[in-house]
């Protein structure tokens, strides 16, 4: 949660100008080096008396970290804050690499291609993008069918990652294999997850097997922020508006276009319910949940933008 934090404050600065966004940015990064382990890998939960809850944790939190430090690498803040970001990533990468997870080399990926911008005469960071993204379009020609163009042999969360981490790979290092994948798994998810322009993502509660039918509950904010998300940069990368399209209909979802037509985000707090179940919502209002919103709304701005 700190990570996607720190990456909204960073979003809103650049977009805002607004300085009190860089004092949460630093709040955020110091709590980030505060769970970096020295061999690199990251704690995911600090108790009340600031004590780690886990040995280490979820290869999650480790590349949520990478997309977060690399991110920073690129924003608009001080050295000294940059430098740790810096020191937080290079620790951490190695692990990227020694996971077998699709979803830690996808937000690898995203933090990398950040990173190779800021640092261009450096081919490490490009290197890194072609090891991980490769390893995704194995696994995608590993698993996919002709009814069936994903990674795994299950749709899970944070789907819309995966393609998204491919368009940013053909971006940085112009492998049109990365381009060809990232459309075609992200139109395999577009089918199955937008009925008649409405987002009805997999539900949580049972997901999506190759062969089986879609849940459609328990439907969580960060499958609409993941949509958004890479919506917008396959319309940064290929210029085809459906994208933009996409997008639009992605961020609806919290605005009350979806299966139970209500409101997911919650304009009293300013924050965001944890999702639509078979009864309605899911009246929580968590971090993960709020984040969510926040950054798909940061996301839109950018959208907008670019479509000016």
């Amino acid at each position: 949660d700190n990570a996607r934090a720190l990456i909204a404050a960073l979003k809103y600065h650049r977009l805002s100008d607004d300085d009190k966004a860089l004092t949460l940015a630093r709040t955020y990064l110091s709590f980030l080096l505060h769970m970096q382990k020295e061999d690199g890998r990251i704690h995911n939960y600090l108790g009340y008396n600031r004590s780690f809850l886990d040995e280490a944790g979820s290869e999650d939190s480790l590349g949520r970290i990478l997309w977060a430090c690399g991110y920073s690498q690129e924003a608009l803040i001080s050295d000294d804050l940059r430098m740790i970001a810096k020191e937080i990533f290079d620790k951490s990468l190695i692990w990227a690499s020694r996971s077998g997870s699709p979803r830690t080399h996808a937000f690898a990926i995203l933090g990398l291609y950040h990173y190779a911008k800021a640092f261009p005469q450096d081919n490490n960071p490009l290197m890194n993008v072609i090891h991980l993204a490769d390893r995704l379009c194995e696994a995608y020609k590993h698993e996919s069918t002709e009814s069936w163009q994903w990674f795994e042999p299950i749709l899970t969360y944070a789907n819309a990652r995966l393609p998204h981490a491919l368009f940013r790979a053909y971006q940085i290092t112009g492998k049109q294999d990365y381009l060809l994948i990232a459309e075609k798994t992200f139109e395999f998810l577009i089918s199955t997850v937008i009925i008649r322009g409405t987002f009805k993502p997999v539900g949580n509660r049972s997901w999506m097997r190759r062969g089986g039918k879609k849940a459609l509950y328990d439907q969580q904010p960060i499958e609409a922020s993941c949509m958004v998300d890479a919506a917008s940069t396959a319309f940064e990368v290929t210029g085809k508006e459906q994208y933009s399209k996409i997008a639009f209909i992605a961020f609806e979802w919290f605005m009350g276009k979806n299966t139970k037509k209500i409101m997911v985000y919650n304009p009293d707090t300013g924050g965001c319910f944890d999702g639509v179940t078979p009864d309605g919502l899911n009246r929580n209002q968590g971090a993960e949940s709020g984040l969510a919103y926040l950054l798909a709304r940061l996301e839109m701005e950018t959208l907008n933008k670019n479509e000016v």
